[in-house]
């Protein structure tokens, strides 16, 4: 009853393009806003309309304002044990980067080891990338790879000082090739339900946008 009452926050916000779609749809689209902000379902994947749309490597990223970050984080102590999942932006709150440490690894038991990698749909900002710098210098048990669809921002000087400032305390920052973008579509992307797991169509241009962006990012590093 209550999915009824909530507001929809409009098409666009959830990188869907604008047309509206019949009321049914809506409704099986309100299940899923229902949840509230950063729960985490394991087992939650994204929906496919997000992620064609979200991590599209394009370079230009009009309307593609929130970041999707899908993990998957390895515990190693006695036993080794991996979940993995998936984060959005929720616009009030913070950003994915940062609910990840705030919700998923709120903190690092000084006797396990951390190996985490995010998908993200591109590069943390500055703030997020200043958090993620602090997290792993203080926390020397965690590694963290980030494969990014897109750079954000990366023309800025403030921005480059940050990626290096994060590749200095260690993070890996990788950016996705096809086969990562065809990893994600199956291990954390809907498929529709009662039909065989769709193959990952890779888009047009993802080749050359990846090359782009890895030029790019390794003249920065």
């Amino acid at each position: 009853e209550m999915a009824e009452k909530q507001e929809e926050p409009s098409n666009t916000q959830n990188g869907e393009p604008d047309n509206t779609e019949e009321g049914e749809e809506k409704k099986k689209k309100l299940k899923r806003e229902d949840l509230p902000p950063f729960e985490i379902v394991t087992g939650e994947r994204l929906p496919a309309i997000f992620f064609k749309f979200q991590f599209r490597n394009v370079e230009y990223s009009s309307g593609r304002n929130k970041t999707f970050l899908c993990y998957v984080l390895e515990t190693q102590g006695r036993e080794s044990v991996t979940s993995r999942g998936y984060l959005e932006d929720e616009h009030a709150a913070a950003h994915a980067e940062m609910a990840f440490f705030n919700t998923i690894l709120p903190k690092c038991e000084s006797s396990l080891r951390y190996n985490v990698t995010w998908y993200v749909s591109s590069s943390p900002c500055v703030t997020c990338a200043d958090r993620i710098t602090e997290t792993l210098k203080k926390n020397k048990n965690l590694r963290l790879t980030i494969m990014v669809g897109r750079l954000f921002m990366w023309e800025e000087p403030e921005m480059q000082a940050a990626l290096k400032k994060m590749k200095s305390a260690g993070c890996k920052l990788r950016i996705m090739k096809p086969q990562d973008f065809e990893y994600v579509w199956q291990n954390f992307v809907e498929q529709e339900e009662g039909e065989e797991a769709k193959a990952f169509a890779p888009w047009e241009d993802i080749q050359e946008n990846f090359q782009y962006y890895e030029e790019k990012l390794a003249e920065i590093l």
